[in-house]
């Protein structure tokens, strides 16, 4: 976490190039040649430990740098951490709009200008929470709490979106935001949105931040368990929503691969039959993603096998008459790839009696 009043602990963090060198080079190349060096406090601290995780060749010494090339290089840093400043100030300016109480009932363009100007601020903040150590900074300016607490409810659509999207930038690939963000009820917040709202651009950016917290996260995963989040996801796999529908069952999909020993939970959903509706639909691209969850819930799970055999899914003419389909259109070889999957791994066995074994 990133001190705001101090730029020094933030010093290991701007060269990992450098810290990469030392330790690929293998020779510690410290004073004395004593483990890992000490993290610079300083400017100059750092100044000195690039010079020094510069130099490839350990032997012979390299030159030293020249006044100007010294002076360049300290202006390049100071700039550097200046610029991280200022974009903490940036984020502090943000919520302090997006702090301030809803005005009351005006005019209409009092009312939009006052949305716009909060849609700005959150816009701003995705910007920089791109950057891991700004997000950090920002859950610790308790922007999170405000987030969750205010602006996953608000009335406008457009603030609703926003705030969803910025969680989920935040919080991909952040244990430390995720856990935060899990402890502040998102999860329960995000789902209601992408099963309830009226706005599809919400449901989308609901359905993004849901991904960032659930996916490589076991207590997300654990959260999504208990607050039924495979019935909401099947059912936006069944909106008119291409873009909600995809992305549902990519997700789907990767939690089947990630999780096999969720399938069991699944099976007893009736996640096979609802997976195999879908796939009786209208042929789209959406079909792929609907195919490899079916492919990752038979994979190695004779329970998932045996339903998908059940003689009134008719599966197996299904999948023959899609695989017909498909044939000489390299846009759905993915597809196509699924579907002998499925057929191989369904219906080429001898016996049922050796699934059970």
């Amino acid at each position: 976490m990133a001190d705001k009043g101090s730029g020094g602990s933030r010093l290991p963090l701007a060269l990992p190039p450098a810290s990469q060198g030392c330790s690929s080079g293998g020779s510690g190349s410290s004073a004395g040649g004593s483990g890992n060096p000490r993290p610079p406090r300083n400017l100059q601290g750092l100044l000195q430990m690039a010079i020094t995780a510069g130099s490839e060749e350990p032997d012979p010494p390299p030159e030293p740098m020249s006044e100007e090339r010294r002076q360049w290089l300290q202006e390049a840093m100071s700039a550097a951490f200046r610029g991280q400043r200022e974009e903490v100030e940036q984020m502090k300016s943000c919520l302090r709009v997006l702090s301030q109480p809803t005005p009351p009932t005006t005019g209409e363009a009092e009312l939009a200008n006052d949305q716009q100007e909060r849609e700005g601020a959150l816009e701003l903040l995705a910007d920089l929470c791109e950057n891991m150590d700004n997000a950090a900074d920002f859950c610790q300016l308790s922007g999170m709490h405000l987030l969750v607490g205010r602006y996953l409810e608000a009335a406008a659509a457009g603030l609703r979106w926003r705030a969803a999207q910025l969680i989920g930038t935040c919080s991909q690939n952040v244990a430390a935001i995720q856990e935060q963000v899990l402890g502040l009820g998102a999860l329960r917040k995000l789902l209601r949105l992408l099963d309830r709202d009226a706005c599809d651009t919400v449901r989308v950016k609901a359905l993004f931040a849901i991904s960032c917290l659930v996916r490589e996260q076991e207590a997300g995963l654990l959260q999504f368990l208990r607050l039924d989040g495979f019935s909401v996801l099947m059912r936006a796999m069944q909106q008119q929503v291409q873009k909600l529908k995809v992305k549902s069952a990519f997700l789907l999909q990767n939690l089947l691969v990630g999780h096999p020993e969720h399938k069991g939970t699944l099976c007893s959903m009736g996640m096979v039959q609802q997976l195999v509706a879908l796939v009786r639909t209208e042929h789209s691209p959406f079909h792929e993603h609907v195919l490899g969850a079916l492919c990752s819930l038979v994979t190695d799970f004779p329970q998932g096998v045996r339903e998908c055999r059940e003689p009134e899914l008719g599966l197996e003419e299904l999948l023959r008459h899609r695989c017909q389909l498909l044939q000489q259109r390299e846009e759905f070889q993915e597809e196509l790839e699924f579907c002998e999957k499925l057929l191989q791994t369904c219906f080429s066995s001898p016996t049922d009696d050796s699934m059970d074994r």
